[in-house]
């Protein structure tokens, strides 16, 4: 167990990296508010983890790491990872930069060209619109565990939302959706991520968002 305090930046929480914001770039100009998204999440979520944990500090860097990647336009200006060795992928395919990650987008890049989803036609903004709709309350995610530690953090997680709105042309259905996944993190001593390959089934998720038939 460590006392949070004394942890780097960027594990101690979101919320703390976003109270330091000094001088940051973010996309669009505006600061994200996640106020009702973590409040939605936390009536829902599985697993609390003791402060300063592995588990905690796995989960804490996750979260700022997706928070920077879908907000902060300077990728110079991550706290999370070691920006310029930085590499990603997923399902063993395609390794992508920070820039990459910027430009297109986490769902892009997890998702790729489906029969339900085409990643090639989706810019980040389409993808983020296209999913908060489905998700109004949001698209959440935890960790399960820490199977094992530093420099090669191997952790199982859980992505879930309410399928409350359309998804393109198909009808919500009301239900609970969810990925479970295990992800690969290499890290440094002070625990910013050289490198992230994750592994999923997204097949299952794209079916169930297709599922509630055609919008009338």
């Amino acid at each position: 167990m460590t006392n949070t305090q004394e942890l780097p930046l960027w594990v101690q929480g979101r919320e703390q990296v976003l109270s330091n914001d000094t001088d940051v770039e973010w996309r669009g100009g505006q600061r994200p508010d996640y106020t009702q998204l973590d409040q939605n999440g936390d009536k829902e979520r599985k697993y609390n983890h003791a402060e300063g944990s592995l588990n905690a500090i796995a989960h804490n860097l996750v979260k700022t790491f997706e928070m920077e990647a879908s907000h902060k336009a300077n990728p110079q200006q991550w706290l999370s990872i070691v920006t310029d060795k930085f590499r990603m992928s997923s399902n063993g395919g395609q390794q992508y930069t920070a820039e990459e990650v910027y430009e297109k987008g986490t769902y892009n890049l997890f998702l790729t060209d489906t029969e339900h989803y085409r990643a090639s036609e989706e810019t980040f903004d389409s993808s983020y619109n296209l999913f908060h709709t489905a998700f109004p309350k949001g698209f959440h995610w935890e960790l399960i565990e820490v199977v094992s530690g530093p420099p090669n953090v191997v952790f199982k997680w859980r992505h879930w939302g309410t399928f409350n709105g359309p998804y393109k042309d198909s009808q919500p259905t009301g239900e609970t959706i969810e990925i479970v996944g295990l992800s690969i993190a290499k890290v440094t001593d002070d625990l910013k991520i050289e490198l992230v390959e994750h592994y999923f089934d997204n097949s299952a998720f794209l079916q169930k968002l297709t599922s509630g038939g055609k919008k009338s």
